[in-house]
């Protein structure tokens, strides 16, 4: 038995082992679907899956409790799959190898799943237990957040109704979010006909690894390096003084992920390796120092490969190196008024490169619109200027906050009486699904919570074991006290 089943509250971390034991990367979610509606025909509430994807239960309200108001509680099912380069993992067929480090757990090289694992297995505990008071429930399991909140997106007017939302997919327990960042998807693409490599130059690959990377949403303002950015430094150089000449770029594969890893593979003359090694080895010195104390598992490696037949045109190659070193990257700026919070950032998280296609994924988020335009703007012109064309998708608004909120009023009193502390209530730069969710079922009170994750998006990604029992129990007594119509 794992060590993870015997962990308190035990009907949550039993629900959230069996969900690590299903496979559910964004994109992949026929055997989550499946898994989480056969689990609401067992625990007998009506369960059935919609048109976008999403799985919604509805329970009806425990006897005598009838006229309080319906609650929706709601998380995502799909998680990110981010591993190791050494983590031998298949993340469509292969169950996550979780495990208990103190008070943490987490998993075998490769991302746990707890964002947002943690708050379905909320949702099913709830569902499952007969002894909890509450009113009307509905859960709404959204499919693809983590892609481009797909599922909240394909939410039909009708489909779900209630009074106050409960967004379970926050990352510090102790803090009640009421408001987030929008954001907007940008992609520039470029097809190019390749070049046939000098037969006397010589084949490198270069690998970036080790970095922390992270949520782009909670990280991006914690000085985590982007591999794409540093690749760019590097290549940048090595054209410039060492006749390097570019085969394939391959750099990040999520676009809500700092990029941890990218590997290029260049061509040098064979009178310019030596240079270009010892550069390597300057680099790594140089980034690590310029990361101290942040990326200390920072790797900079090069070695000889077999020598490509075909190449980047020179042009396309200058053109392409410069736009990704001059891309706007990280922190525009932060809230005025909430100084400690990020308003505007972009991550440059995904480049390809080889066989005669470019590509490069950005996302933008922003709690202010017109902010959030002048980054994608000032992106897309440097993309633009390529001569890549350039897209822009996935759109979706922030949360405006509601400081006079009922339900933030009532939280806040029934956590005072828990834990003997007010909890700190925020505005989160990453996007949770509210806005969206709110803006199909109008007139909603919204509040995301959650138990305390750290690392997010990476294979360093854990769950506070002590949080989830506060989370849970807080999660409870607000079910327990909702207020009646």
């Amino acid at each position: 038995m794992n060590e993870i089943l015997s962990l308190a509250p035990q009907n949550v971390w039993k629900h959230f082992y069996s969900l690590t034991q299903v496979p559910r990367p964004s994109g992949h979610l026929a055997k989550v679907q499946s898994f989480l509606l056969e689990f609401g025909k067992n625990a007998g509430v009506e369960a059935f899956q919609d048109e976008a994807g999403n799985i919604i239960y509805r329970k009806p309200a425990t006897p005598g409790m009838e006229n309080r108001k319906t609650v929706i509680l709601q998380a995502h099912m799909d998680m990110v799959p981010q591993k190791n380069k050494d983590t031998q993992h298949d993340f469509e067929n292969d169950p996550i190898q979780v495990y208990v480090d103190g008070e943490w757990v987490k998993a075998k090289g490769t991302t746990l799943g707890s964002d947002n694992g943690m708050g379905v297995a909320a949702i099913m505990a709830v569902m499952e237990d007969k002894t909890l008071k509450h009113g009307p429930l509905v859960a709404l399991i959204t499919a693809d957040e983590e892609t481009g909140m797909y599922g909240a997106f394909g939410l039909k007017p009708g489909e779900i109704e209630g009074d106050i939302l409960l967004n379970l997919d926050s990352e510090e327990e102790g803090e009640l979010y009421i408001g987030c960042a929008g954001g907007e998807d940008l992609t520039a693409t470029l097809e190019y006909k390749e070049e046939e490599t000098d037969p006397e130059d010589v084949a490198l690959k270069v690998t970036l690894k080790g970095l922390r990377g992270g949520h782009s949403g909670i990280q991006i303002g914690w000085g985590h390096a982007n591999a794409n950015k540093l690749m760019a430094r590097f290549l940048n150089q090595v054209i410039a003084y060492d006749e390097a000449c570019l085969v394939s770029w391959e750099g990040g594969n999520m676009r809500n992920a700092i990029p941890r890893e990218c590997e290029v593979v260049i061509t040098v003359p064979e009178t310019e390796v030596e240079d270009v090694l010892a550069f390597v080895g300057e680099c790594e010195q140089v980034w690590r120092d310029e990361f101290a104390t942040i990326e200390e598992g920072l790797s900079f490696k090069a070695e000889r490969v077999e020598l490509p037949k075909y190449m980047v045109p020179e042009e396309i190659r200058d053109n392409l190196v410069d736009a990704i070193y001059a891309c706007p990257n990280g922190v525009e700026r932060f809230i005025p008024t909430i100084p400690d919070t990020v308003e505007t950032s972009s991550n440059l998280a995904i480049v390809e490169i080889a066989n005669g296609k470019a590509a490069v994924k950005v996302l933008t988020r922003s709690s202010r619109e017109s902010m959030k335009d002048y980054r994608n703007t000032a992106i897309e012109s440097c993309f633009s200027m390529a001569g890549m064309h350039v897209e822009r998708s996935g759109s979706y608004s922030g949360w405006e906050p509601n400081v006079n909120s009922p339900i933030l009023h009532a939280m806040k009193e029934s956590y005072k009486a828990q834990f003997g502390e007010l909890p700190e209530v925020k505005v989160i730069h990453a996007g949770l699904e509210c806005g969206i969710i709110g803006a199909v079922v109008p007139g909603l009170d919204m509040i995301s919570f959650g138990p305390t994750l750290q690392c997010p998006h990476t294979p360093e990604e854990r769950c506070h074991i002590p949080s989830v029992s506060k989370f849970y129990d807080f999660l409870t007594a607000t079910l327990e006290n909702t207020p009646e119509k």
